[in-house]
């Protein structure tokens, strides 16, 4: 274990680069910050390179016990005193124990579906906050598989790790172009649904039982025309007051939570 006491130390400033996407994609590597976001990445098997720990903040036994897992990880382990965590962490946080991992690969390749698959399709996302929220939901609601298409953020922005609670580790995540995943849908054999303020079908006349999809698009732009195939159904949620949308995140919990219901519900 080395103790490092100066936020000039080549290691903390390498970590700290990594709140930037373009030095995450230099590096191949991804900053976790947070006691829960960390043993999720490490439950699911990512590649911990270094940890940083400061002691004085590290307390508890979560954390404490992840901490002991950490030393047998392989890792590089760094003790560093508050000042030099506080120049770490992301934001406000001050949980005492930052991870820095190799970038997972998460291609159309890598997922692996379980029969009956449930797959949550978000395209040309720009708020990392809402890629989080929406992992979080899926993982929730048993969702098999979500695909981010055409994203203006990265998977691994540390805004989409926080909003997720580490979900998107666990979760079966993968990135491709919005064209790339339509096909990979349609050689998976599934109905696809797309949620449009338009759409002809109410959401709950959707029938999520066997095989299917759910796309959704960001809030400013909505979905691509790619979406208008006529083997993609149109489906909407009844909009009764002044607003004509929702959240992008709420739009996904209800969407999940119906198919979840769908097929809980005897026959």
């Amino acid at each position: 274990m080395t103790l490092i006491t100066s936020i000039h130390n080549p290691r903390v400033k390498d970590a700290v680069r990594l709140r930037s996407a373009r030095q995450r994609s230099r590096q191949g590597r991804i900053l976790i910050d947070g006691v829960r976001e960390i043993a999720r990445a490490a439950g699911a098997g990512i590649l911990i390179r270094e940890t940083f720990f400061c002691p004085d903040l590290c307390v508890g036994e979560e954390a404490e016990s992840l901490l002991e897992k950490l030393k047998d990880s392989g890792g590089d382990l760094f003790s560093v005193t508050e000042p030099v965590f506080e120049k770490l962490a992301f934001g406000r946080r001050r949980e005492g124990l930052l991870a820095v991992a190799e970038t997972p690969s998460r291609r159309l390749a890598d997922l692996r579906l379980p029969d009956n698959p449930l797959v949550a399709v978000v395209e040309g996302l720009e708020k990392p906050g809402n890629l989080g929220a929406v992992c979080r939901s899926a993982d929730a609601a048993g969702v098999s598989a979500l695909l981010a298409t055409d994203a203006r953020t990265d998977l691994f922005n540390p805004n989409a790790i926080r909003a997720s609670l580490g979900t998107i580790f666990t979760l079966s995540v993968g990135e491709a172009t919005a064209a790339e995943a339509l096909t990979w849908l349609r050689e998976q054999r599934m109905k696809i649904y797309a949620a449009r303020v338009d759409g002809s079908t109410l959401y709950t006349e959707a029938d999520f039982r066997g095989p299917a999809a759910i796309v959704l698009g960001s809030e400013a732009a909505g979905l691509t025309p790619l979406w208008t195939a006529a083997d993609v159904l149109p489906i909407r949620l009844p909009m009764l007051g002044a607003a004509d949308s929702l959240n992008l995140s709420v739009t996904a919990a209800v969407l999940f939570y119906e198919a979840l219901r769908q097929r809980r519900s005897p026959g």
